[in-house]
């Protein structure tokens, strides 16, 4: 969810496991902190990754949006799954929103489009939570019937 190419986040960046960078949309003006989670220090820590970026091209050297956009677009596609990098961003943030953040949250990690995330999620959990206090006996002023709703008919 990191607005700031991802091409350009680096070892640098990284203090006590968080992830400082000021996001490429705002103009640098917003500054984001980006907990890196175990799952993500683990491939970190097997590499390869760049000397100046973690995200680098075959030689080593940083690549641009675009180019990373490309090559994750190609590898997308060999492994079966014709999706782009936006998608990584769009799962993180549909994830973290199934999980309970809220648009608050998700624009901390610099997400703009927080609710677009979240509606469904929020949907869910309000229904959930709605249907939860009918079953636990919260009382309803249409009582269930007792006799039969439909008669069985025999056709003749």
């Amino acid at each position: 969810m990191v607005l700031l190419p991802a091409t350009q986040l680096a070892r640098q960046h990284v203090r006590d496991g968080v992830a400082t960078i000021k996001t490429e949309k705002s103009g640098g003006k917003v500054e984001v902190a980006l907990p890196i989670l175990a799952v993500l220090q683990a491939t970190l820590d097997a590499g390869p990754s760049g000397d100046l970026t973690f995200i680098a091209g075959a030689n080593g050297r940083p690549l641009t949006k675009e180019s990373f956009g490309n090559e994750f677009a190609a590898a997308a596609r060999t492994a079966g799954v014709p999706k782009s990098a936006h998608g990584v961003r769009k799962i993180a943030a549909t994830r973290s929103a199934n999980a309970s953040a809220t648009g608050s949250d998700l624009r901390m990690d610099g997400g703009t489009m927080a609710s677009h995330y979240t509606r469904k999620a929020d949907r869910k959990r309000l229904a959930t939570a709605a249907t939860h206090l009918l079953a636990n006996d919260a009382g309803t002023s249409i009582p269930a019937p007792y006799l039969p709703v439909r008669e069985n008919e025999e056709k003749g």
